[in-house]
């Protein structure tokens, strides 16, 4: 006896091909269901994808750019962890771009308290979140404000 399953689908499942173009007697003979003339009855015929009868578009009506935040990639985030980096110096925009920590685009940086900070800092004209601040106050670190 054979161990093997035969799967198969069930009966309707799967309907016939229509086989066009094969004599008057098969009911898709002569014109193959296309009718007797017009756009659909040539060969290449029909409107193309999206095509709405001459009206304008739903692609072209719709905004081409799509809402995409200008200030997204502005302000960089740092970590705590990065801060540790800098032990005993002031850390500063111009800094952490320098080391490769945040983009040559960032405009501002904000210290996140993500991480742990266990040697003094100097932070100069950075954002900080609250947890950040206690962390750098904590660690005997300083806070420059500009």
């Amino acid at each position: 006896m054979d161990d093997r399953i035969i799967l198969s689908s069930s009966p309707g499942a799967r309907r016939k091909r229509k086989r066009v173009g094969r004599g008057a007697g098969s009911t898709h003979g002569s014109k193959c269901g296309r009718g007797d003339k017009g756009q659909n009855s040539r060969s290449g015929g029909g409107v193309r994808t999206g095509f709405e009868g001459g009206q304008m578009p739903l692609k072209r009506r719709l905004p081409k750019r799509g809402f995409h935040s200008l200030t997204t990639n502005l302000t960089a985030q740092v970590r705590l962890d990065d801060l540790a980096k800098f032990a005993g110096k002031i850390v500063d925009l111009e800094t952490l771009k320098k080391n490769g920590i945040i983009s040559k685009n960032a405009l501002q940086a904000k210290v996140i308290a993500s991480g742990e900070l266990k040697k003094s800092v100097k932070v100069k004209g950075l954002l900080l979140s609250a947890g950040a601040r206690s962390a750098i106050e904590s660690a005997k670190g300083k806070i420059i404000e500009e």
